[in-house]
């Protein structure tokens, strides 16, 4: 266990000798300190080891850089980086304890934060990675298990859906990665994000899209009113439009209905890519975080169902998840709601 951060030579030239560091909560896939600095307070974050350290340390790097172009700030300062030991010093932000509308604010800046990209950051980041037909495969392979009969053209729709989420309309953003609640620091300037180790380029609605489906990637899962998401939302679209003179691209119906199909947005990411965890759903439920995982799927069902109603490429999925919610809650009476506020 490291008590104390890595801080070596060329960290001491460029920002003087730390002192008082103290360990703060983080990931396992990260250690995390704040340190006194002769000149400010900030924050030491050191990628561990793993198989896709690197990968993390540069994505994390790359996108502070690109998000530093915000005009109204959206990260921390990145003030020096170590690559050899995969260590970034950032500005220390005071985080406070966010208001019961808080997802208006969080909306605004996450699209400050997409709006960051430019098209010659082509290649500087992987791009998004959105369902594909193994996960169309695993949808369809649950709906049978649940004895929901999948109708004519349900097929079709999933296969089209995909391929569209697979296009990028319009200008693409600097994706966060996991936009969670924790990732979240508001302060008295504005909300500011971190831990973008799985940054990515893509469409924005892939992002704005947490808010009503509940946070797929995330331990904490909430579910907002329909006046706050609608107002919220709209904070996002002002927010594009302001930093980019143009109208956000891209159907939030459709990046509902894509995280509806990741199984593997039913666990925490040490778990994912390992297994079919929407075919484990019919004989257990698991705790993560504030939700099981038939909590979060039956509200993810929910969305699109109500999302779909009126929605003539997908009408058959939304009545697939019409069917398979009913049949859940049937099966499972006693499941509850998805919390309404976080925590």
């Amino acid at each position: 266990m490291w008590l104390r951060p890595r801080f070596g030579e060329k960290l001491r030239a460029e920002l003087g000798l730390p002192r008082r560091a103290r360990r703060l909560d983080s990931s396992p896939r990260s250690r995390v300190w704040r340190v006194e600095l002769p000149e400010t307070t900030a924050v030491v974050k050191q990628i561990v080891d793993g198989p896709d350290a690197d990968e993390r340390y540069a994505r994390e790097v790359a996108a502070l850089r690109i998000a530093a172009r915000a005009e109204t700030p959206v990260v921390p300062a990145l003030l020096a980086t170590d690559p050899g030991e995969r260590v970034l010093v950032l500005e220390h932000l005071d985080h406070r304890r966010p208001a019961g509308d808080w997802i208006v604010d969080y909306a605004a800046a996450l699209a400050r934060l997409h709006a960051t990209a430019r098209p010659e950051d082509a290649g500087v980041l992987p791009r998004w990675q959105g369902p594909n037909q193994a996960d169309i495969a695993s949808f369809l392979g649950l709906a049978a298990a649940l004895q929901v009969p999948v109708k004519p053209g349900v097929t079709d729709e999933l296969h089209a859906l995909v391929n569209r989420l697979a296009q990028v309309p319009g200008r693409a953003a600097l994706l966060h990665g996991d936009p969670c609640p924790g990732n979240d620091l508001h302060t008295t300037t504005g909300v500011g994000f971190i831990d973008l180790e799985q940054a990515s380029l893509g469409s924005g609605v892939t992002e704005l899209a947490y808010l009503r489906i509940g946070f797929p990637t995330c331990w904490c899962v909430t579910s907002a009113p329909a006046p706050l998401l609608e107002r919220a939302e709209h904070a996002y679209r002002t927010a594009w439009r302001t930093a980019t003179g143009a109208e956000a691209q891209g159907s939030l119906t459709d990046a509902c209905a894509g995280w509806l199909l990741r199984g593997d947005a039913l666990v925490e990411r040490a778990r994912r890519e390992s297994t079919d965890h929407l075919a484990r759903i019919p004989d257990r439920d698991w705790k993560w975080g504030t939700a099981t995982a038939r909590q979060r799927l039956v509200h993810r069902l929910g969305v699109v169902s109500r999302m779909t109603a009126d929605h003539t490429s997908l009408s058959g999925l939304g009545r697939l998840s019409t069917g398979m919610r009913r049949r859940m809650l049937a099966r499972w009476p006693a499941l509850q709601p998805v919390p309404t506020a976080r925590p």
